[in-house]
């Protein structure tokens, strides 16, 4: 089980990190459709970049839970925590950075993308091999799911908030 749990740690991170720089070009590359929009980034807000580790990481619990996820009792727990801890990081990072330096430097970004990754798998890793409580499994998979379509809703209505806008055009949405 350790041995398995790691390759799927790894796994995760690879999947996570290849699709998500994907998804940071393909609105782009698909002419900006509207069905490429949701899953996406629209711009290049922060909201966007955590969309871009949103969606590979719960696709990837998807793909997991079907061969490995079944058998873990706190499976969804485990990934609510994991993939909110990674998503919490994003802006905790940038705007420490951009605050403290008074730059936003493209190449720093991504490695914020790849820190939030990273993180988030370790966080999962740990957190599959102790004993955590975990009553509500079956909720946290819920929750996992509105977090999805609140990425999908504030693709195309944003509130007129910082972490919605995006940086260089200083516009909010598509």
């Amino acid at each position: 089980m350790k041995k398995t749990l790691k390759l799927w740690q790894i796994a995760g991170f690879a999947f996570t990190g290849i699709w998500g720089v994907l998804l940071h070009f393909l609105y782009d590359w698909t002419n900006q459709s509207i069905f490429a929009a949701p899953f996406s980034a629209v711009n290049e807000s922060i909201w966007e970049h955590m969309k871009l580790l949103f969606f590979p990481m719960f696709v990837f619990a998807l793909i997991e839970y079907g061969f490995t996820g079944k058998s873990i009792e706190k499976y969804w727990c485990v990934k609510l925590f994991a993939i909110s801890s990674g998503l919490i990081l994003i802006p905790i990072i940038y705007y420490s950075y951009t605050g403290i330096f008074g730059v936003n430097a493209d190449w720093f970004n991504i490695v914020i993308f790849f820190i939030a990754d990273a993180a988030a798998y370790y966080l999962e890793a740990v957190l599959f091999k102790n004993r955590i409580p975990c009553k509500f499994n079956v909720a946290a998979f819920i929750i996992l799911c509105v977090i999805a379509l609140l990425f999908i809703v504030f693709t195309f209505v944003q509130p007129q908030l910082p972490i919605f806008r995006d940086p260089t055009t200083g516009g909010y949405g598509r």
